[in-house]
């Protein structure tokens, strides 16, 4: 299974940016999907997530209202589609991969089982 992250920059607050996961070695209509961010020096946190039918779509407070996450099932890939970046939404944005992942467990770093290398979103004031 390999997870490919791409489509982070550099970008003005209010501006947006959308992210991929290209997903190889799995069927992403039956995995959780989720995104999650991992600012310097801090933790690795949740920002969204697919449940493995697809069918509940989970977001961190945060980012309500100006993320979201979909897919291309033919493509087998996941986005994240950031609009009205904030200053403190810079982190490395990484995509993670659960086919095992409970809906309980959707905001969770323990609950998937691959990741992506990361990519880096800076958002400047």
């Amino acid at each position: 299974v390999q997870l490919q992250a791409s489509g982070g920059g550099l970008v003005q607050a209010g501006g947006s940016l959308r992210l991929s996961c290209a997903t190889s070695g799995l069927d992403i209509r039956r995995t959780a999907m989720g995104w999650f961010r991992q600012a310097a020096g801090n933790e690795r946190d949740f920002v969204a997530a697919f449940s493995r039918s697809g069918g509940y779509t989970y977001y961190a407070d945060s980012v309500k209202g100006r993320f979201t996450i979909s897919r291309d099932n033919a493509k087998n890939t996941v986005y994240l589609q950031m609009n009205s970046l904030k200053p403190e939404d810079t982190a490395v944005y990484y995509c993670a991969a659960g086919p095992r992942t409970i809906q309980s467990s959707l905001g969770s770093s323990r609950g998937y089982d691959y990741w992506g290398q990361g990519t880096q979103v800076t958002v400047s004031s």
